[in-house]
């Protein structure tokens, strides 16, 4: 098969059971499955939540987006070849730990292949949970415009780019458009103080009070655990996102979960130890492929200014970009997983056919 044939560049497609639309996001697809399905699998699986949870098939696709854009290569590659199963391994690592540690568990409930996660329906947090234990990105160009508020937390002066801030700080943004929450815009991406958190809690998505300090502990505690591994593969863990909801366990209880993914390439900014150390910023990280769209394209305020969103569109559809330039990430993205999981990456050759055999073999999900 050819290179291009590996990638899972569409991943919506499938022909798994469900009788509710396929949601596609910009990277993984969404197939919730028939009440009678997810039924059967809790009991014949032993997973542990309520009987009554609804139940999904999250498929990870190769694609890979900046600038709110899906970017494709020369020779027909819609993807990166590698990049989804890296990061599934990635996220299953550390869910793992995070469950291990007494931390919080996950929505994931199985993997039956390297690209596929069934996961348990969740009430989402509607908070973007950013920490940040380095000053870049846009922490930095606000700071660089005189900015010293940030989130609600008040920077000291003096700090340089890329320097490490004094402690983990914690800088949430609104997950999706909220209305109704005073000095919160209604939009997404906004960035919010936990003050605008504490006086609108339900807004946010949370269920009581108290969990606004679970929220921040789970945080703290996973950034730490991720940043102590890290440190041991001579990797700098920068700044990263998490997602967080609320599911029913097989007791009754409502808990707090990890969502999403963790501590990944496209989730996070992972810097090469030794480089920073001898005053370089060596990304290891999908911040390495924005840089490289900045400098190959001509205008790369096309990809900046959001009133430009039409050329951008345009730029990203019509210009395949160099092969070695998508090998690159691939290499970034793999040998990143395998240093952090400690084995070979498992990559699928034909990927869409093997999906389709394990659900259908192993779970009698397509018919």
């Amino acid at each position: 098969m050819s290179l291009a044939d590996s990638v899972l560049a569409v991943n919506d497609d499938l022909p798994i059971r469900t009788d509710k639309p396929v949601h596609s996001g910009k990277v993984r697809s969404v197939y919730w499955l028939t009440d009678e399905d997810s039924r059967r699998l809790i009991k014949q699986k032993n997973y542990p939540v309520a009987e009554e949870t609804p139940l999904a098939i999250m498929v990870i696709s190769d694609r890979i987006s900046a600038f709110d854009c899906i970017f494709h290569g020369e020779g027909g590659l819609k993807g990166i070849p590698g990049k989804g199963a890296a990061l599934n391994a990635i996220s299953n690592h550390w869910f793992k730990c995070f469950a291990e540690q007494g931390l919080a568990d996950s929505h994931i409930l199985d993997v039956p292949h390297p690209l596929v996660w069934i996961v348990q329906k969740a009430r989402p947090v509607k908070v973007e949970a950013i920490c940040r234990q380095y000053i870049t990105g846009s922490m930095w160009r606000a700071y660089e415009k005189g900015e010293r508020e940030f989130c609600g937390i008040t920077l000291p002066e003096g700090l340089q780019k890329d320097q490490k801030l004094p402690e983990v700080l914690i800088t949430p943004s609104t997950k999706g458009i909220l209305k109704g929450i005073p000095g919160v815009p209604e939009q997404d991406d906004v960035n919010v103080s936990r003050k605008n958190i504490e006086d609108s809690v339900e807004a946010f998505g949370f269920e009581s009070d108290k969990d606004i300090d679970l929220y921040e502990k789970l945080l703290k505690d996973g950034f730490a655990v991720i940043s102590k591994q890290l440190e041991k593969i001579d990797q700098t863990f920068v700044d990263t996102k998490f997602e967080f909801g609320y599911v029913t366990d097989d007791k009754g209880q409502s808990k707090l979960i990890y969502m999403d993914e963790v501590g990944t390439p496209d989730s996070s900014r992972i810097w090469d130890t030794k480089e920073y150390q001898l005053g370089r910023v060596v990304e290891n990280s999908k911040e390495s492929f924005r840089q490289m769209l900045l400098n190959h394209f001509p205008e790369p305020d096309i990809l900046l200014n959001k009133d430009r969103m039409g050329e951008r569109e345009a730029l990203a559809r019509d210009n395949a970009l160099p092969l070695d330039a998508m090998m690159k990430v691939s290499k970034t993205y793999t040998q990143l997983a395998e240093k952090i999981i400690g084995k070979p990456l498992q990559v699928s050759r034909n990927p869409k056919a093997e999906i389709i055999e394990v659900l259908k073999r192993d779970y009698q999900l397509v018919n």
